[in-house]
C-alpha cells in the first residue's frame, strides 16, 4: 500500500513524525506500508509548527496517477489557535480539502490525525460518518455533519481519523495492523516502547 503523509507549513510535527515512523518501521518487518512525505505544491522544505523542517520526498502525484497514494494521510496543527499557517489556513485556502477529496474519489483511503480531521471535514468526507479530532476541535466538529466519536482512532474504512496529537502512532499501528496483522503492530509498539490506546 503506498503511503503518503501530506506536509504543508504549520502542520504538527508528530502528526507527521509519528505515523511516519510507524509505517516505515513495519514495513522493515515485512508490510507493505512504505512511506513518503509530499506537498500539494512542490517544496525544498516544509516548516512545522514548532520549526521543525522537513524535506518532503516530492509533491502529491494527481488523483489515479500510478505512484498516486492509496492511504493519504492528513495531519493537523494551528487549528484550534487560527494560526496563520496549519491546518485552518489549510482550509479556508481550500487546496488541501480539495486535493483530499479528489483523491479519495479516484479511490484513495484518507486518514486524518489530530486537526487534520478537520481537513477532511472541509473536503466533505465526514457526512455522515462517524470521525474524531483533537478535544480542543470537536465543537467545531459538532458543527459538520460528522457523527462525532470521542475515541481515539475511528476506523470507517475508507476513512479514518485520529483524536489528539500522538494519536496518529495510534492510527498508523491501526493501519499497520489491519493491513500486515497484529503481530507486526505489536512488534513495532514494542520496539517503540509504545503503550497502545
Amino acid at each position: 500500500m503506498r503511503v503518503t503523509v501530506l506536509c504543508y507549513d504549520g502542520f504538527d510535527e508528530l502528526d507527521v513524525v509519528g505515523p511516519y515512523e510507524v509505517f516505515q518501521a513495519a514495513t522493515d518487518r515485512g508490510a507493505d506500508l512504505p512511506a513518503r512525505l509530499a506537498t500539494l505544491d512542490s517544496a525544498e522544505r516544509v516548516t512545522a509548527a514548532h520549526g521543525l523542517r522537513v524535506e518532503p520526498d516530492g509533491s502529491l502525484p494527481e488523483p489515479g496517477a500510478p505512484d498516486a497514494p492509496e492511504l493519504l494521510v492528513v495531519p493537523g496543527g494551528g487549528w484550534n489557535d487560527r494560526h496563520g499557517a496549519g491546518a485552518w489556513a489549510e482550509a479556508e485556502r481550500g487546496a488541501v480539502p480539495d486535493a483530499v477529496a479528489a483523491h479519495h474519489a479516484a479511490g484513495a483511503t484518507v486518514a486524518g490525525v489530530c486537526t487534520g480531521g478537520m481537513l477532511l471535514a472541509r473536503a466533505g468526507l465526514l457526512d455522515g460518518r462517524p470521525a474524531t479530532t483533537h478535544h480542543g476541535a470537536l465543537d467545531d466538529l459538532r458543527a459538520t455533519d460528522a457523527e462525532v466519536r470521542e475515541e481515539r482512532v475511528v476506523d470507517d474504512g475508507d476513512v479514518l481519523t485520529a483524536g489528539g496529537i500522538t494519536s496518529g502512532i495510534d492510527l498508523a499501528l491501526h493501519v499497520a495492523e489491519r493491513e500486515a496483522g497484529a503481530g507486526v503492530a505489536d512488534a513495532v509498539a514494542a520496539n517503540m516502547e509504545y503503550a497502545r490506546r
